[in-house]
């Protein structure tokens, strides 16, 4: 009887301690991702609610690209956990995998972060708002509850902004990406390292200040985790190659349970974004993920 006692506290306590590990370090989680934001360009840029949240929070300019450097692959492999290797994802504009994605569960996609915070949370309110409509092609949209791509932003400028903030003003998300497609095409015509080019990182900042606000007004801010990152940088007009302008990235988080911390040394790539997701909510991650979360960033 008493070995039987014993075992039973045993059960009782692992069980208590794999609760508390899965315990969601916030309630919501709300991603930010600017389209050819390079690190090189922080020194420079006039960015104040960025780099309010970078001092608030913890930040690493060393994030890597996979390769090759450039859109689709890349956010891929944030969303997705794992490399093109694994995904399948290889190309610039790639709407399907050009190689055989390693495991496909359901909807007919590689397992990404809003599939299986999906799975664990059939009630969370998941969103995916974007100017590229490239995007929804790598984030399974049968697991969010919306997604919609915004009109033409050389025409409507500030609309994903004001698609964002009523958003989350109206319904609260658990998750929510939202992926501005600049300064990518600023980039592309004018240069990186150019006065148009950190005008529009400028512009940008007025729109994260905006969905601060928004979060704020919403009710949400003191239990949410706020993501800022990119895809990838560039180097002239142009990205997709080896240099390290192309190639890192930065990755900001502040929020709810985040450490007032600085910049962190650890090693990270893209994909370490959708680990770094999963830990925030308490999921497992699945095995074909390569990922690893930045669990020091958190209290």
């Amino acid at each position: 009887m008493k070995k039987l006692l014993i075992l039973a506290f045993l059960l009782l306590g692992c069980f208590s301690m794999a609760s508390y590990a899965a315990k969601p370090k916030a309630k919501h989680v709300v991603y930010i991702g600017l389209d050819g934001w390079g690190s090189y360009s922080m020194p420079k840029a006039n960015m104040p609610t960025v780099k309010s949240l970078m001092e608030t929070g913890c930040y690493t300019m060393q994030k890597r690209t996979v390769l090759p450097s450039s859109s689709a692959v890349n956010w891929a492999s944030m969303f997705m956990g794992a490399g093109p290797e694994v995904h399948g994802y290889t190309e610039w504009g790639s709407r399907t995998p050009e190689l055989p994605s390693r495991v496909i569960v359901k909807n007919n996609i590689f397992p990404t972060i809003f599939q299986i915070y999906r799975d664990a949370n059939p009630k969370a309110e998941i969103g995916v708002l974007s100017e590229w409509a490239g995007i929804q092609f790598l984030v399974d949209t049968l697991s969010t509850d919306y997604h919609a791509v915004a009109p033409d932003y050389n025409k409507f400028p500030t609309a994903l902004c004001e698609m964002a903030e009523k958003y989350i003003k109206e319904s609260k998300p658990s998750l929510v990406a939202i992926c501005f497609d600049n300064p990518d095409h600023v980039g592309h015509k004018e240069g990186h390292d150019t006065p148009a080019y950190y005008s529009k990182l400028e512009e940008l900042d007025g729109y994260i200040a905006r969905i601060v606000a928004a979060v704020k007004e919403a009710g949400m801010y003191d239990d949410t985790i706020f993501i800022i990152t990119s895809d990838h940088g560039g180097i002239k007009k142009g990205h997709g190659g080896k240099t390290m302008a192309e190639m890192q990235t930065p990755f900001i988080i502040a929020g709810k349970n985040i450490k007032k911390a600085g910049e962190f040394q650890e090693s990270m790539v893209q994909y370490d974004v959708a680990a770094t997701m999963a830990y925030i909510f308490g999921l497992e991650q699945p095995q074909v993920w390569t990922g690893r979360a930045m669990k020091q960033v958190f209290k």
